[in-house]
């Protein structure tokens, strides 16, 4: 099953001109750029930035404005805040919590979303009915509401928010590999490895899954920016990451009310978070117009 139709060749090829392509395209550039320096300041934020707790002479230190050094001489690029705490070490150490928190909640909705769509479209009836009914029962639910609704319920937390970001996003991901794996699975090369007597978990494994991961793979990508944006409004409203762990979206309920005086508290922050989640979009737009070249021209027309 190494041929063109099965999972060596093509897929190679495949990967190879998804790759070449993704160089040439701005959107993709930038997006990987951005999520690369993003994900290169939270790994390295010890050394990039100081304590992002440390507080000492609040009432010397706080409120400093961007690039300005405090009366023991440290410098604070970005300023401080409301207790003298340095912005920039928050918001690198923030990037730790939003792009982790926001990571993992993608890899949960991956995990449960190809399980289930993957068992739906390979095994028919009522196993199948079932969990396209469970599908379409959460697909059902407003995904904003349920967020609260269960964020509420428990002690906000950043494990309790990869939980709940992952629980509510599985859905689109289970219907997409359905729709694949049900596709494929009248293929020659799947009849080919059910003659040879492979049995229906490798066929399913080993044949089918690995062909159908083409929306996976775009659906991570746009679900990436997605989940970290919605994990900073349940932290900034309270119910994510809880102070003094930083998180984007709690910098930024921090600093709402000091704007006037002290804008950067929050608009560091804020600018962070709308550039990775832009980034992390344009990437999966960029991803997905190569692995659909149809679309593309569709788009372009």
């Amino acid at each position: 099953m190494g041929g063109p139709e099965g999972t060596g060749g093509r897929a190679r090829h495949g990967g190879s001109a998804v790759r070449d392509g993704l160089w040439s395209d701005r959107r993709a550039v930038f997006g990987l750029a951005v999520l690369a320096m993003a994900v290169a300041v939270a790994l390295f934020a010890p050394a990039l930035a100081g304590d992002p707790i440390a507080q000492r002479d609040i009432v010397a230190t706080r409120f400093l404005p961007p690039f300005s050094s405090d009366i023991h001489g440290a410098f604070h690029p970005l300023g401080t805040d409301r207790f003298g705490r340095d912005v920039w070490a928050r918001l690198a150490y923030g990037a730790r919590i939003s792009l982790g928190v926001g990571s993992l909640a993608v890899l949960v909705s991956l995990i449960v979303g190809v399980a289930v769509g993957a068992a739906a479209g390979f095994w028919r009836g009522w196993p199948s009915t079932a969990l396209l009914g469970l599908t379409d029962f959460a697909l059902a639910l407003p995904r904003v509401v349920l967020l609260l609704l269960l964020a509420s319920l428990w002690q906000p937390s950043a494990g309790l928010v990869i939980l709940v970001l992952g629980l509510t996003g599985w859905m689109t991901i289970a219907r997409l590999v359905h729709g694949e794996v049900r596709a494929l699975a009248v293929r020659p090369f799947v009849e080919g490895a059910v003659g040879l007597g492979a049995s229906d978990l490798r066929v399913l494994v080993r044949h089918i899954l690995p062909n159908a991961l083409t929306p996976v793979i775009v659906a991570a990508a746009l679900g990436l920016g997605n989940a970290i944006m919605l994990e900073a409004g349940l932290s900034f409203l309270g119910l994510g990451v809880q102070p003094p762990t930083p998180s984007w979206g709690n910098l930024i309920a921090s600093g709402r009310d000091t704007l006037v005086n002290a804008p950067w508290v929050a608009a560091a922050p804020g600018v962070a978070l709308v550039v990775v989640v832009v980034g992390a979009t344009l990437l999966g737009d960029a991803v997905r117009d190569r692995l659909d070249p149809s679309l593309a021209a569709r788009r372009a027309a």
